[in-house]
């Protein structure tokens, strides 16, 4: 009889324990590691862009708004590379390039010095830039800024000179750039971004040709002021750790 009671007595403890370790907590998952922003990648944008800028000549004759402060699409890609130490200091190089959709950039009409009535076009078509790029990264949040070099491409410049046109030979401009940005990785090594850039661009000087009209032949109009300003959106493609 007490060997049974013992038995079951045992048995009961048996059970209580192996409950006992079906109702332990289970192991803590290590946390996921943080983002690591280092890498090469691709990506595309698409935004607005705006220019502006004057040209006028020595006697005073001055064209406004060389661009209009109408948005024009802007849509392109990039190239880059990042590298993350320090925590979450994250420094990069990074070229773009743009079409710019400036097709109504023509400036206010006015009469010459020499009475004829003239109004000018200079229409932007593309734009590339190349950067440094230093940020912050919260994770998979990265905040930074970019400054560089960048080229502007143009149609040829044409000014009308009392109803006919004269186009110059000034095609490109060069300056330099400044932006800043937030990019947000959100699925495996693709993130997107939206981004705010600033270029100024270099005084340009082009002469009226000889076929103009007595007086204003041969003038020479010089571009000033002359900048984009621009407002995208992109998605990137990372190759590397992350």
């Amino acid at each position: 009889m007490k060997r049974s009671a013992l038995a079951v007595a045992l048995s009961a403890c048996a059970a209580s324990a192996a409950m006992a370790a079906d109702m332990a907590p289970p192991a803590l998952m290590p946390p996921p590691a943080p983002y690591n922003w280092s890498g090469f990648y691709i990506g595309g944008n698409l935004g607005a862009a705006w220019t502006e800028g004057t040209f006028s000549d020595p006697f005073g004759n001055s064209f406004n708004g060389s661009g209009t402060s109408t948005a024009q699409f802007v849509g392109g890609g990039q190239v880059g590379a990042n590298y993350q130490f320090w925590g979450g200091t994250v420094i990069g190089v990074e070229a773009d390039f743009d079409w710019l959709a400036n097709t109504n950039n023509n400036s206010n009409t006015i009469v010459d010095t020499f009475g004829n009535t003239d109004s000018l076009t200079a229409n932007n078509r593309w734009l590339t830039t190349v950067t440094g790029r230093l940020g912050y990264a919260f994770d998979r949040v990265l905040v930074y800024g970019k400054g560089g070099a960048a080229w502007v491409g143009s149609s040829a410049p044409t000014i009308t000179i009392g109803g006919v046109p004269f186009s110059t030979n000034v095609n490109s401009n060069w300056g330099w750039t400044a932006g800043f940005g937030v990019e947000w990785a959100f699925a495996g090594t693709w993130s997107v971004r939206a981004e705010y850039d600033y270029v100024g661009l270099s005084s340009q000087t082009f002469t009226v040709p000889a076929t103009a009209p007595a007086g204003i032949a041969g003038d020479m109009f010089t571009g000033n002021n002359r900048n984009v300003q621009l407002l995208t959106a992109g998605i990137n493609y990372k190759f590397g750790p992350w």
